[in-house]
């Protein structure tokens, strides 16, 4: 298959901003060599559809840049927000024939695609994509139990406070800087986003999200840059222990 550059350039992975995260992050050399042989590159518009149930799972993905969204719709044609895909994430299920849940640019998108054939060829053969693979799965799976507490017993504040400490977390580990007080990011998804990932309706995310900007627990910088004057703060309001260990 052709490989189709990605609207930010890049075709190494020496280049890729998330080869410390990735599903490749484990690779030496060799290794890598061998997925530039099977990897291209797609990006999509914000709102493009990527995949659909049901549909043949024809590649597999790392995304580089931007959010999607996860979603199942039931039969009476309501739609669940299942999941919240963010840089570094994997799309697909090596083994699975068949899409399970529809994948939605929430934001504009770049892939990192991978056939799937050949690439369940390499996890046979490639002790560390393997590796890399069971963990970031076991990293799903604790994500999707922290999930379920989050919208069972979470009040409104917490649930918004959570999702901010997620964002800082994944940011902070794609840069490879701790967190700290002061630390800032770009909020990846609208407050309606939001809104359908948390179980809220988006008066209550902006309701919470000017309470915590009038406490001083976030400062923002336009409509998404959001900021941390005290990081032990924040996370005393998720409803988690203070040090945010259930937080991936």
């Amino acid at each position: 298959m052709t490989k189709i550059q990605s609207r930010h350039g890049f075709q190494s992975c020496s280049d890729c901003p998330i080869k410390y995260r990735a599903v490749c992050s484990k690779c030496d050399a060799d290794e890598l060599g061998l997925l530039e042989n099977i990897k291209y590159y797609r990006s999509f518009d914000a709102g493009q559809p990527i995949l659909f149930s049901g549909d043949p799972l024809q590649f597999v993905a790392s995304v580089v840049s931007g959010v999607a969204t996860m979603t199942q719709t039931l039969p009476d044609g309501r739609i669940q927000m299942v999941g919240l895909l963010l840089p570094s994430d994997f799309i697909g299920r090596p083994g699975r024939e068949i899409v399970s849940y529809d994948v939605t640019a929430t934001s504009d998108v770049t892939l990192c695609c991978f056939r799937r054939h050949p690439f369940e060829q390499l996890i046979a053969t490639t002790p560390h994509i393997g590796q890399r693979l069971l963990e970031m799965s076991l990293d799903e799976l604790d994500v999707a139990r922290e999930w379920m507490m989050l919208l069972g017993r979470k009040t409104a504040r917490e649930k918004i406070t959570s999702l901010l400490a997620l964002i800082a977390r994944r940011n902070a580990a794609l840069v490879q800087h701790p967190l700290s007080d002061g630390m800032s990011f770009e909020l990846p998804i609208s407050r309606e986003t939001m809104a359908n990932y948390l179980g809220l309706t988006i008066e209550t995310v902006s309701r919470q999200m000017t309470a915590l900007k009038r406490e001083g627990l976030i400062t923002m910088a336009g409509n998404r840059g959001v900021a941390v004057p005290d990081l032990a703060a924040l996370m005393l309001e998720t409803g988690d222990d203070a040090d945010g260990t259930a937080l991936l």
